[in-house]
């Protein structure tokens, strides 16, 4: 990271790229955030797949715990990478408000999807988080200042159409979970869009480490008034902790995949991970989706790869300007 910003700052003051140039860079750079994003997006998907399965066993205080400790141990190392441990002082920082902000969403997510999860299918809790890319790509104009082209918009309501077919009326769902995971959804949708905002600010290094002290203080404020009864093992502590690292990992790679592209360009393509989750809930929990949940399944990976296709993303771009 620091070695990136060295090469930047001897960049100051050399010729401007030629136009042709500069295309092909904007285009290596949009291949890279797809990269990473989908990368990330695999982590999260293992990650919520083996929280399920381990919360058979220990409540959610415990998961969060042992994720967030694991995520703290990630930090202090990306810190270190980044070798000026006084940019976390508060005088020092620009955008302290939006990064404490961003910081609490992604602890607001954290704490009810994990308490959903306990008691949601892993498909249908997936489903309805999802609704978050939608409410991204809707604030980015606003927020963000980023045009949304047409085709984009006809993809995302595609997309949103085949998630109503896997979470429809109907469904025995737990009130409480859903709930739980609609928060988690707003405050996600907001937290990438905060992300957005603060990329090129904030060094990736301090966000990633406010997130992390942020993350492990919240989330386990249940324990206050549920005490945690059951502990793990060694051998359970280091399983979990291993989970944490993938999770940590993964926010890694989606702060790296946002710095490459733009918020309406990636949001679509967390359908992705959901289209996971529905693998995962039908191999590894033997629960299949329905015929319905299968055509929303497609619907939602149709509208994916159509945004995902980098000739897609050069018209789409050429409309909205």
């Amino acid at each position: 990271m620091a070695e990136r910003a060295a090469q930047h700052h001897s960049q100051i003051g050399s010729p401007a790229p030629l136009p042709a140039q500069h295309e092909a860079d904007a285009a290596r750079r949009l291949r890279q955030g797809l990269g990473l994003f989908l990368a990330a997006l695999l982590c999260f998907a293992c990650y919520d797949a083996f929280a399920k399965h381990m919360l058979a066993r220990y409540p959610a205080t415990v998961m969060n715990l042992s994720r967030y400790t694991a995520v703290g141990m990630l930090a202090l190392w990306v810190m270190h990478r980044h070798g000026d441990w006084s940019a976390l002082r508060w005088g020092r920082l620009r955008s302290g408000k939006l990064l404490l902000l961003r910081s609490l969403m992604l602890a607001i997510v954290a704490t009810c999807f994990m308490t959903a999860l306990a008691t949601m299918p892993l498909a249908e809790a997936t489903a309805i988080y999802f609704t978050a890319p939608l409410i991204m790509v809707a604030l980015s104009p606003w927020l963000l200042g980023e045009r949304v082209g047409r085709v984009q918009w006809v993809a995302v309501l595609l997309g949103f159409a085949g998630m109503l077919l896997i979470v429809r009326p109907g469904n025995a769902l737990p009130l409480a979970g859903t709930v739980l995971m609609a928060i988690s959804a707003v405050c996600y949708a907001l937290f990438q869009v905060l992300t957005r905002k603060l990329s090129g600010v904030v060094p990736t290094a301090v966000q990633f480490a406010y997130m992390a002290l942020f993350c492990l203080v919240i989330t386990n404020l249940p324990a206050l008034f549920h005490p945690i009864t059951e502990w793990p093992d060694a051998p359970q502590l280091a399983l979990l902790l291993a989970g944490g690292f993938v999770s940590g990992g993964a926010q890694l790679l989606l702060l790296q995949a946002f710095q490459r592209a733009s918020a309406s360009t990636l949001a679509p393509m967390n359908y992705v991970q959901l289209l996971l989750a529905v693998l995962i809930s039908t191999f590894w929990f033997q629960r299949p989706p329905d015929s319905l949940a299968l055509y929303g399944m497609l619907m939602i990976s149709a509208a994916g790869v159509y945004l995902a296709w980098p000739r897609r993303q050069k018209h789409t771009a050429h409309q909205a300007s």
